[in-house]
């Protein structure tokens, strides 16, 4: 058969873009909603794929820019809007 089982390390790269993913969703949700409570989160996903790496390292590196960014923006847009930070 030609057919070769997946490695542990190919499962943990898919993981990781997943991972990253989601970071980024997460920080784009909380310009609108609550940016101190789910940037961190986003952010602590987003170290978490650079950990895993693999071949989705730019994209872990893009999740974590942008939860950089949207944290600056999501903070200035709360606190000129009067919305609650957390």
């Amino acid at each position: 058969m030609s057919a070769q089982p997946h490695s542990v390390s190919v499962q943990g790269e898919a993981i990781a873009g997943l991972l990253a993913a989601l970071s980024i969703f997460a920080s784009l949700v909380a310009l609108a909603y609550r940016p101190a409570r789910l940037i961190p989160v986003a952010l602590l996903l987003g170290l978490l794929a650079a950990a895993i790496g693999g071949r989705h390292r730019r994209l872990a590196g893009l999740a974590i820019a942008v939860g950089a960014v949207c944290f600056v923006v999501g903070m200035a847009l709360a606190v000129l809007t009067d919305h609650p930070l957390y």
